[in-house]
């Protein structure tokens, strides 16, 4: 039988998406489920420059929200940052903020990147 793969939230992520509209919240619940089933979500893109199999789900609504996760670890889909967009380019804040909770989960799995 095929088990889900466990989502691990990171920070203040999972505080965040609860304050997201209901709407959107469901929509990255039924993202989050495919990336579980090792699929990927309907609206997403890479996230370069922060590390290898770092994704961005996009989720349109009322609002623009994005949810960054990486999925390639065995023991979990790790989210490392949620947050509303309120201009076309990611706020620095959230980039260092993603950067830096990726830096700590590999640290915490005792990965060492190049």
């Amino acid at each position: 039988m095929f088990q889900l793969k466990p989502v691990v939230w990171l920070g203040s992520s999972l505080k965040a998406v609860q304050e997201f509209p209901s709407v959107s919240k469901r929509q990255i619940g039924l993202q989050l489920a495919l990336v579980q089933s090792g699929e990927m979500p309907s609206d997403w893109k890479p996230l370069r420059g922060i590390g290898g199999g770092v994704y961005e789900i996009r989720v349109h609504g009322s609002g623009e929200y994005r949810v960054v996760y990486v999925a390639k670890f065995a023991q979990a889909i790790f989210v490392l940052h949620a947050f509303g967009k309120k201009s076309r380019k990611a706020a620095t804040v959230d980039v260092r903020t993603v950067q830096l909770r990726y830096s700590q989960l590999l640290a915490s799995l005792g990965i060492k990147e190049h």
